[in-house]
């Protein structure tokens, strides 16, 4: 194998898969080779080779000569690195536009409709979902957070209250200002501080001495609810639920934060 798996394992966190790993660090050894060359020292089928090169080309970090065969030249790692990210900058604003455009055209009216029309056809219990990685229980949270209409109840760690001030303060605040109820429990100390003195702008705090998991009821009908500890496990690894239930948010989990709430100190 060219190249250590801890520099293979670096590539991947660059968003290059396995086959672009391999192919990539097999061309820097040669400085110029051929398809079925760099199939053969990178050990990746030759059926994907041709696809996976041209793939690394569009994304900045080889050079295709069109002579016969074809040949790849490789560019300089710190070289290559800085057009990949021009590249990836150029995508995401492009991408960001699309969507900008395609969020005022009357594309979104029909799907809308769509949406409504088929949720009208789901029974309350098929609302229910898994997210794995905490960059998706932020982005559920986001969600229902936007859509409460008259609480939000929030039991977090030291860890998801300043995750909380850091990713939601801008959308909690202006559900407040429509006149939503909101309320945090959390532990509270120097790491919290200044996410506890920003919150309390808009939402009544009260400190969490002993930590009771992280979960959140929005309008009594949505619970988003970490089935992990946010100490021991990974970003990428925490598991969380969400489930838009009346008798889970009302019934279950509103009666015990509301039981908890009861028993807390001010922040």
């Amino acid at each position: 194998m060219v190249g250590t798996q801890q520099v293979l394992d670096t590539l991947k966190q660059i968003g290059l898969n396995l086959y672009e790993r391999k192919l990539w660090v097999a061309l820097l050894s040669r400085g110029t080779s051929t398809a079925g060359e760099l199939s053969s020292l990178a050990k990746v089928p030759h059926s994907r080779t041709y696809d996976v090169l041209e793939s690394l080309a569009e994304k900045g970090f080889v050079m295709v000569q069109t002579t016969k065969p074809l040949k790849y030249v490789a560019i300089p790692p710190m070289e290559a690195l800085d057009r990949a990210k021009k590249k990836i900058t150029e995508d995401a604003g492009i991408s960001t536009d699309r969507i900008s455009q395609m969020q005022g055209s009357g594309t979104v009216k029909e799907l809308e409709k769509i949406f409504k029309n088929g949720m009208s056809l789901v029974e309350p219990g098929e609302l229910t979902g898994s997210l794995r990685g905490r960059h998706m229980l932020h982005q559920q949270m986001g969600t229902v957070f936007k859509g409460a209409k008259k609480s939000i109840s929030i039991v977090t760690t030291a860890i998801g209250l300043i995750d909380l001030h850091a990713k939601h303060a801008d959308t909690l605040k202006k559900v407040a200002s429509k006149g939503v109820k909101i309320r945090i429990a959390a532990p509270t100390g120097k790491d919290t501080a200044a996410a506890v003195s920003a919150l309390k702008e808009f939402a009544d705090v009260k400190k969490l001495d002993k930590v009771g998991g992280r979960f959140t009821v929005v309008d009594g009908n949505h619970v988003v609810m970490a089935l992990t500890d946010d100490k021991s496990v990974d970003p990428t690894q925490d598991l969380s639920l969400w489930t838009q239930s009346e008798h889970m948010a009302a019934e279950v989990m509103a009666p015990l934060f509301e039981s908890m709430w009861k028993e807390l100190a001010s922040a």
